[in-house]
């Protein structure tokens, strides 16, 4: 049975292809503009898109009426495994990053590059494709397979939430939405606003995402000349042309900011202070998080099981009338949400700057033992022969936290680059194809378990 479902998986390679194609193509970022569609016309049309190739496939859909979410179901039986994915990318940040055009999907060397391949539409597909062999192959499923797909992951979750409201919940399930071979502990994400005054001589747009270090950050006015030594001085990465000065650094996920990012907001802004720029905001970003992601001049050293805290600057605009800082912080499991209030809210009142909370989800820990990571890891480990692995912990936020028994698995194999929510995002074909077999090794096992 196993070869045949391999078999056909290889035989499925290029419909695959054409289906991230089909759904890279679409810009799925959250926009607000004149439609009902809840989160924009770019991420309803992916939405639409999923469900019509699902449909394509054998699966029965159903799109929510006002359009938070839809799922697509097969199999039968009384229980159900839950498979979350999300539909909607980060912005694509500078095009000039980019070495082809963010959503017009193309294949080098055996990766498919395009905004979105690996976060979250490639991974999500893969697991769609697994189940589509298992039915093909002749495999009867006792439980019901729903693939939930989300479509305001990189923001606030209002389509999970919505969801939740209305609909039935899986007993377990996974997220094809970080790495192999699971991660069964992420960190509490808190993401807020820095409000303080307006200034008439320097004001600053700059960032994107809360959820990506920003890779560069402009600033025009008439400290151009001196902004220029000073970050010669400093030797950070910039261009000046004209009185506009760009200063750059390294997109990243936030969750890995401390270990992948440089954050342009935060050299522009210790660059700005150094020059003698008095404005509150510029002074808090530099002297309490300067180029330390951790930001431990706020809370000293915090650190457990699940790495360490991560602070990122990701936004910052000035004008004449007021100022906002826009952050997002990845708290580990076991510091609590009162001892980082206290901290955070004690430095801001240092600069009078008012500190807002923006969205705030709750740490995930699901213990190793538990039959669903177990039977999850044994499937995993089976298809890769990777016996070395073990259950991980993460900074990152995914739709594990939304249902009982759900884990992040997959659909990145230990040793592969991260590129989600970066110039040049792509995914390796035979990696995704690997998954596939991982994805319906795991739920053909997990017919077998009882929830």
């Amino acid at each position: 049975m196993k070869a045949t479902i391999a078999s056909k998986i290889n035989a499925m390679r290029d419909d695959y292809i054409a289906a991230v194609k089909r759904l890279v193509a679409i810009p799925s970022v959250y926009q607000e503009d004149d439609t009902d569609r809840p989160f924009g016309l770019p991420i309803d049309d992916c939405l639409m898109e999923t469900l019509n190739l699902c449909q394509e496939m054998g699966f029965s859909v159903f799109k929510d009426s006002d359009g938070y979410y839809g799922y697509a179901e097969i199999g039968d039986g009384e229980q159900m495994i839950g498979v979350l994915g999300h539909l909607d990318v980060v912005p694509t940040g500078e095009l000039s990053a980019w070495d082809s055009e963010p959503f017009v999907p193309e294949i080098r060397d055996g990766k498919l590059y395009g905004r979105g391949t690996q976060d979250d539409k490639g991974p999500t597909l893969a697991a769609i494709f697994a189940v589509k062999a298992l039915i093909d192959s002749g495999v009867t499923l006792n439980k019901r397979i729903r693939f939930i797909f989300g479509t305001d992951e990189e923001t606030l979750w209002r389509c999970i939430d919505r969801y939740l409201e209305k609909e039935e919940v899986p007993q377990c399930g996974f997220t094809p939405d970080a790495s192999f071979p699971l991660i069964h502990a992420e960190k509490m994400l808190i993401q807020s606003w820095v409000h303080g005054p307006g200034d008439a001589e320097v004001q600053l747009d700059c960032g994107g995402a809360l959820n990506a270090v920003p890779e560069l950050a402009k600033y025009e006015g008439p400290l151009w000349e001196e902004l220029v030594a000073k970050l010669d001085e400093l030797g950070f990465d910039f261009t000046a042309e004209d009185a506009e000065v760009t200063v750059f650094g390294k997109a990243a996920h936030s969750a890995a900011a401390d270990i992948k990012g440089v954050n342009a907001i935060s050299r522009l802004c210790i660059a700005l202070s150094e020059l003698g720029v008095t404005h509150p905001a510029v002074h808090f970003v530099a002297e309490q998080v300067g180029e330390d992601a951790n930001a431990r001049e706020i809370f000293g050293p915090v650190e457990d099981v699940s790495g360490r805290l991560t602070f990122n600057v990701a936004q910052l605009n000035i004008n004449e009338q007021s100022s906002k800082l826009g952050i997002d912080i990845r708290v580990p499991v076991t510091f609590s949400k009162e001892d980082f209030d206290n901290d955070i809210l004690a430095v801001c009142e240092q600069y009078d700057l008012r500190y807002e909370e923006f969205d705030v989800l709750p740490s995930l820990y699901m213990p190793a033992e538990s039959p669903v990571i177990q039977t999850l890891m044994a499937a995993y480990q089976e298809v890769s022969g990777d016996m070395e692995s073990q259950p991980m912990t993460s900074g990152g936020a995914t739709y594990a936290r939304a249902i009982p028994n759900c884990v992040a698995y997959g659909a990145i194999f230990p040793g592969r680059e991260k590129v989600e929510h970066m110039p040049n995002e792509y995914l390796i074909i035979d990696d995704m194809l690997k998954a596939m077999n991982v994805y319906a090794n795991a739920i053909y096992q997990l017919q077998g378990v009882e929830l």
